[in-house]
């Protein structure tokens, strides 16, 4: 037995039933009833609880003022940062960088405890593939195998160690499981889904960040199959727990254990938490359930006392190899606080790493006439437009409360301070997000006809994507499309459009008449610098697409890794619409080229148990240095269950100087060429493999493998 379950063990035999159920209670509120709460050991952990001062003293209440001195588990929802915000996760995802993932996580984790806050609601690890639903901007994208390694890198960053050697805030992978796949588009609904679904692409990157290391896992609102996630035993027991090997805790989404009832799943608030921790729930987020009930159902049921001591087992354990019961207190403001923000300034290092990763979430969609980078010996003067140029809140994206909109480098405060000194700048709003500006874009076209280029910024607020911001059409808003249309009717004026959104737009009609199309996402802290850097060409883009961008709302679900169907190409899919997307996962162009060639593989024939070597020589044909993300698909071409045209099996971003080659490298083995069989057993068949390495999932140089007995 490890120190860490000795002590936990030890402690649990100490605790009286009361203080059991005080640990799985969860508040997201602070108010006197919870103070009092929290001095008498009715609560294990608060969550919406801001500033040292006040996390401090409710530490202090829970370790001098209870008979056990249990330091209390302050959460919050740190998602793409804390104070510095980096590009939301969608976009995030879309720089493929692994590296910088895993630093925006321990920067943003470092912030967090520097306030008192040990454990973050993130990363959120759920596959979608439908961009009606809000919460698509806190995933990252629709495929499960990009998916786990982000997942893997975010989990690694917030829980790398602190200066004692203890995770600096525990992850928390949700949510758990299949919140992604809801119904509509509408947040909180159904999902229905086979068992083969679950396994291939929805519970990869959940299995994947814990085995990382993961803390916490948070159950969804949703239900799964005619079950709640938050009573889903199956789930929560029979997968997380003993198929996984999970030892860390769960915790309920928002009251999600007392709307069992709301599910038509469970009878009443004492049923539900009955339900919930049966199924495997370890804390109760905010309902009360638990605190209410679990006395009475376990003197009722003194078989329910083992599944209690198991969830305050975990919870436990957590708050033991987080350090918390050695140090449960952080520094108020006055104290030495190193270089971590504490209401001053962002440190130095901070912003550089939000820049760098922002420029790199970046995607080139289009650049007809090699419009950009931008070329202010040619291009004098800059007409700058649109209702996100100067927007610091909606830079910033949803989940980002600890932000401070003052410290947002807006694309209009980074035209003025990087491009004007070199050529004139002229802001003109043109419209609203959501509404006409009463000549707003006459001023808009007059303004553009005396410029050399038009850069215009449109896109989503931050408060159109998020949490239960869902909507029909994944299009601009009409206000925003007319001042483009009218932009390029009555002017000659090249167009950049620039994209500023929380989920893939529709806008074949945008693609038409934009001579550029620039996909920015929401950038965080950094937008405007970032943005600068790629417009100007002071940093090559080299974001890929994490999704596939539809042609019409109507197309979604829309994904690259489809299956085949019997009849692929009898008809057409739809017959008002191109059948292929706008552009493809992946996708995304750089101010140079590159050309793959000598596609090897160093056999061509393996065991089932073996591995080939795959290589490919990439060029850099053009005249700029940058970065290229090569990336590697196979197909299994017959199979016991049928796969897809193309799954994601490695990718690798590379640097080239102009004229300079490099040969890339990949593995394929067991992991890589299995799939579950019709039982749903993980094996690799014999046959026949399609191998594609190229620049996104529609393009690539092919070889053939065989596996055999």
């Amino acid at each position: 037995m490890d120190n860490v379950e000795q002590r936990a063990k030890e402690l649990l035999a100490q605790m009286t039933l009361a203080e059991k159920i005080g640990q799985t209670v969860q508040y997201g509120r602070c108010e006197e009833r919870e103070l009092k709460m929290v001095a008498e050991g009715k609560i294990g952990s608060l969550l919406n609880v801001h500033g040292p001062k006040k996390i401090n003293e409710l530490q202090r209440l829970a370790v001098e003022e209870t008979r056990l001195g249990i330091p209390l588990l302050i959460g919050d929802d740190v998602i793409h940062g804390f104070r510095t915000i980096f590009p939301i996760p969608l976009g995030e995802a879309a720089s493929w960088d692994l590296e910088g993932m895993e630093k925006n996580a321990r920067i943003a984790a470092e912030e967090a405890a520097a306030e008192g806050i040990r454990w973050t609601f993130a990363p959120m690890v759920d596959v979608t593939r439908d961009p009606r639903w809000g919460r698509i901007a806190e995933s990252t994208g629709e495929d499960a195998y990009l998916s786990s390694l982000a997942a893997a890198a975010k989990v690694r960053g917030f829980q790398s160690p602190n200066g004692d050697g203890n995770p600096t805030v525990a992850a928390c992978v949700k949510h758990f499981a299949g919140y992604g796949w809801i119904e509509g588009g509408r947040d909180y609904d159904t999902t229905d889904m086979s068992e083969r679904t679950l396994r291939e692409t929805v519970l990869p990157p959940f299995e994947h960040g814990i085995r990382a290391g993961a803390l916490s896992v948070m159950s969804a609102f949703s239900e799964l199959n005619g079950v709640p996630a938050s009573g889903s035993r199956y789930l929560l027991r029979d997968i997380l727990k003993r198929e996984w090997g999970f030892d860390g805790m769960v915790v309920s989404d928002w009251e999600s254990i007392e709307e069992l009832i709301y599910h038509g799943y469970a009878e009443d608030r004492k049923d539900s938490a009955r339900k919930g921790l049966n199924a495997g729930v370890d804390m109760d987020m905010h309902s009360g359930v638990y605190l209410d009930h679990l006395e009475a159902l376990v003197l009722d049921n003194p078989e329910l006392l083992q599944l209690l001591d198991d969830a305050v087992l975990r919870i436990l354990r957590v708050k033991i190899r987080l350090g918390l019961f050695e140090n449960p207190y952080v520094m108020e403001e006055g104290e030495e606080a190193g270089d971590l923000p504490k209401g001053r300034a962002i440190p130095a290092a901070h912003l550089a790493q939000a820049r760098d990763s922002a420029r790199k979430s970046i995607v080139l969609l289009q650049n007809r006439g090699g419009l950009l980078p931008l070329d202010t010996a040619k291009h004098k003067k800059l007409a700058l437009i649109g209702p996100l140029a100067d927007g610091r809140h909606n830079s910033m994206g949803c989940w980002a409360w600890k932000g401070r909109d003052e410290d947002v480098v807006t694309v209009r405060d980074a035209f003025q301070s990087e491009i004007a000194p070199k050529a004139e700048v002229f802001y003109e709003q043109g419209s609203g997000i959501l509404e006409e500006l009463d000549g707003g874009v006459d001023r808009a076209v007059q303004l553009a006809k005396q410029c050399d280029v038009a850069v215009v910024v449109v896109g989503e607020s931050e408060a159109m994507t998020g949490e239960h911001y869902n909507v029909t059409s994944i299009t601009l808003p009409p206000c925003q499309e007319h001042l483009i249309l009218e932009l390029k009717r009555q002017t000659d004026t090249p167009i950049v459009a620039v994209l500023m959104n929380g989920r893939p737009l529709a806008t074949p009609w945008l693609h038409e008449h934009a001579d550029a199309v620039v996909e920015a996402w929401h950038l965080g802290t950094a937008t405007g610098l970032a943005l600068v850097d790629v417009l100007t060409g002071a940093y090559n883009p080299s974001g890929r697409l994490p999704v596939t961008v539809p042609r019409a709302t109507g197309q979604i679900p829309m994904y690259y890794n489809r299956k085949n169907t019997g009849r692929p190409h009898l008809y057409e899919d739809y017959i008002d619409c191109d059948d292929s997307p706008l552009y493809p996962f992946g996708y995304g162009l750089s101010y140079t080229t590159f050309e793959y060639t000598d596609l090897q593989l160093d056999r061509h024939q393996i065991g089932r148990e073996k591995s080939v070597r795959v290589s490919v020589s990439i060029t850099n044909t053009g005249s700029r240095a940058g970065e290229e993300t090569a990336q590697l698909y196979i197909r299994d071409l017959v199979a016991s269950s049928t796969r897809p045209v193309k799954e994601l099996k490695g990718f690798s971003k590379v640097r080239l100087q102009p004229g300079e080659s490099r040969e890339v490298h990949f593995m394929l083995g067991r992991e890589e060429l299995g799939l579950l069989d019709e039982r749903l057993e993980f094996t690799v068949e014999p046959g026949k493999f399609h191998v594609w390495v190229g620049p996104h999932s529609e393009e690539g140089l092919q070889a053939e493998l065989e596996v055999v007995e």
